[in-house]
């Protein structure tokens, strides 16, 4: 489905990205995990248009998608739920969502029936955000607007669909409800890649992992494998800080 080769990219002069490759199988689960400042939201912005790869390429369902502008991708299936949520604050929850359909939905005729279809997808799988549908989104908790970000990238019905830091700032309750969405929607066939802050976490959920440091990939396997490898509990799930801090290309 979404397949990375040898992609370098960064801002300005920084090369962020050193050779990156990796890999997402349609209906799978992958978890990207690794220290802060690896590359991982560089990398899902490289993926969804954002930040244009430098070299390398990058393939969905085989067609060559390097340096395709971020309206165009979110067009052909790719939608990016980015670190912070970055709801629109001023417009309501319902518009919100339909503005995330709005590359989908059709212009004329059918545009009603198939955003309220869509919506009400939206609606089941985040109940609270029906009985918000005309609150102002700026006005939702934390973990209603990290719903609604998810919402609004499902509305697109995405092939893809990539997941930066979604329990970054919530409560443990919300984490948890924010988890048990991510699970549901795998157990419904989305493909999704992950970038996840807690590592434990997202190996739980990911049928595949992959672990960046300095750039990189420095490993990757089945999801279950890491979680169990000692050496990844050392650096990534267990131990303190400074053992965190350490290079993974020095214990793998």
């Amino acid at each position: 489905m979404l397949k990375i080769e040898n992609v370098t990219a960064g801002y300005g002069a920084d090369a962020v990205l050193q050779g990156v490759t990796l890999d997402v199988a349609s209906g799978q689960t992958v978890a990207l995990i690794g220290p802060n400042g690896a590359g991982k939201t560089t990398t899902m912005r490289t993926i969804s248009g954002m930040i244009h790869p430098r070299t390398g390429t990058i393939r969905l369902d085989g067609k060559n998608i390097s340096g395709i502008p971020a309206n165009r991708l979110a067009r052909m299936g790719v939608a990016h739920v980015p670190e912070g949520r970055r709801v629109f604050a001023p417009l309501s929850v319902e518009d919100n969502l339909l503005l995330g359909g709005y590359g989908h939905l059709p212009r004329l005729f059918g545009y009603n029936a198939r955003a309220r279809a869509d919506l009400d997808h939206v609606f089941t799988l985040f109940p609270r955000l029906r009985e918000r549908r005309r609150q102002p989104a700026g006005t939702l908790s934390g973990g209603e607007q990290q719903m609604l970000a998810i919402g609004r990238a499902l509305m697109s019905r995405p092939r893809v669909l990539l997941l930066d830091e979604p329990s970054m700032g919530l409560a443990p309750v919300m984490v948890h409800e924010v988890f048990a969405t991510i699970a549901h929607l795998r157990t419904l066939g989305t493909t999704i890649l992950l970038v996840e802050q807690f590592a434990e976490s997202a190996l739980k959920l990911a049928d595949y992992a992959f672990v960046m440091e300095g750039g990189h990939v420095a490993v990757s396997g089945r999801a279950s494998d890491l979680a169990a490898d000692p050496r990844v509990i050392e650096v990534y799930l267990g131990g303190d800080r400074l053992a965190k801090k350490r290079t993974i290309d020095a214990r793998i």
